[in-house]
């Protein structure tokens, strides 16, 4: 039993007498997981202002669905228990993810919850230990069910997923739409303002913010923290770098939130920032020079950025070999545990290739700056309403809070 009631009981909808605005279409809102509901998230401001509609939001059942009330509820929502959700009738539902979906009464928009289709499937995923493993999100296991496909449209970013889903899933080619990626169009438009998200992330003229991102699982660059973090502190003048950590929120929703601090806590006392499963992590992105990382999104959301690239980890045999993430690997330098760090940053920073990186940020979206406007089309689509009369914009990241200074904790929160 999940307990997703909101703060003042669940959400329902409500007997038509009880209301003040009659006749809405109704929106369910599916978060899995807390990164599903970040995702999710960038939905909203599609649907805002338009008294014809009324957005519900529930949790989905999932092994990490730690966190994902947390962003839901600090958006002001309040949430319908699933077993409700399954029991009623919307006009649309939107979801990140594939568990439990098929039980979900209403035409299903299904979106990624990550970019460029990186990751294969985890062997527990897929049927029989003979199939190959499918590339995550795009096999049939994860869009059918009982022989037939559960999304009503399938929204992929690039056009190249098209190739990946004829692949693995042929099925819901039909049903395939490319609306492009919206954080590559929010990190995109908010690029002009690196140096004021430096300013308020606290960054001084002259020192350099590197970033470390973790993703989750055993093959992520989490499992070397412990080498990789004292090497940061010992071998960098602390007055010329900050450095801040960026872990997956499947870790701490895998591990909980009290266990995650604890592992990190004597690094944030010696003044590494550690950024909170439920923060914006695309603006301190922006703000990089270095990004430290693995095979998790942030990594290849890099290549949009000024950001020198090291790889720390990087799992070959859990990765989709045709991806961006891929590519990127086949380019961007590898962490060496023999040699300084200061000559290995240097030596990112000189060698960066920035046509190639270009060339990679390029296969994240094949529809740059359109996300907007091609995913509320689809949305009024099958809705069965006509568009608002005006173009939705694609707002700048928010200002991040600063980082604190001395030897305490350092966090950066959105």
């Amino acid at each position: 039993m999940i307990d997703v009631k909101g703060p003042i009981g669940p959400a329902q909808p409500e007997p038509s007498q009880w209301l003040t605005l009659a006749g809405c279409r109704k929106v369910l809102i599916v978060a899995h997981t807390e990164v599903y509901a970040q995702r999710l998230r960038e939905l909203l401001p599609l649907l805002e202002s338009d008294l014809r509609i009324q957005v519900f939001f529930t949790i989905a059942p999932h092994a990490f669905n730690g966190g994902a009330a947390r962003t839901l509820r600090e958006m002001g929502n309040t949430l319908l228990p699933w077993e409700e959700a399954v029991r009623t009738e919307f006009d649309l539902a939107l979801a990140a993810g594939s568990q439990g979906v098929e039980q979900i009464r209403a035409p299903l928009i299904r979106m990624p919850h990550g970019v460029g289709h990186m990751k294969l499937s985890r062997v527990a995923d897929d049927r029989t230990l003979e199939a190959s493993r499918t590339v995550s999100g795009m096999g049939r296991q994860y869009l059918m069910w009982d022989g037939k496909v559960v999304p009503k449209a399938l929204a992929l970013a690039h056009r190249d997923d098209l190739t990946t889903l004829e692949r693995w899933c042929p099925e819901a080619l039909p049903v395939a739409e490319v609306v492009g990626d919206a954080c590559h169009d929010r990190i995109a438009v908010s690029l002009p303002l690196r140096q004021r998200y430096r300013r308020a992330l606290g960054v001084r003229p002259g020192q350099k913010l590197i970033l470390v991102s973790c993703t989750w699982g055993l093959g992520s660059s989490f499992n070397r923290l412990d080498t990789l973090l004292p090497r940061l502190l010992t071998e960098l003048p602390r007055k010329g770098y900050r450095i801040a950590v960026l872990v997956h929120p499947n870790v701490a929703a895998g591990h909980g939130d009290w266990q995650v601090r604890a592992w990190l806590s004597a690094f944030r006392r010696r003044g590494v920032a550690v950024i909170p499963p439920e923060a914006d992590w695309r603006a301190p992105l922006i703000a990089a020079d270095w990004v430290i990382g693995d095979h998790g999104s942030v990594t290849l959301y890099a290549t949009l950025t000024e950001a020198a690239i090291l790889l720390a980890r990087f799992p070959e045999r859990d990765v989709n070999t045709a991806s961006p993430g891929a590519e990127l690997a086949r380019i961007a330098p590898s962490l060496s545990p023999s040699h300084p760090l200061p000559e290995q940053l240097a030596y990112a920073a000189a060698e960066r290739p920035a046509e190639e990186y270009a060339r990679i940020a390029a296969r994240i979206s094949s529809e740059p700056g359109r996300f907007n406007r091609r995913m509320r089309r689809l949305i009024y689509r099958l809705l069965g309403l006509g568009e608002p009369a005006f173009q939705p914009v694609t707002q700048h990241l928010p200002m991040p809070s600063g980082l604190e200074s001395g030897a305490g904790a350092t966090e950066i929160s959105a």
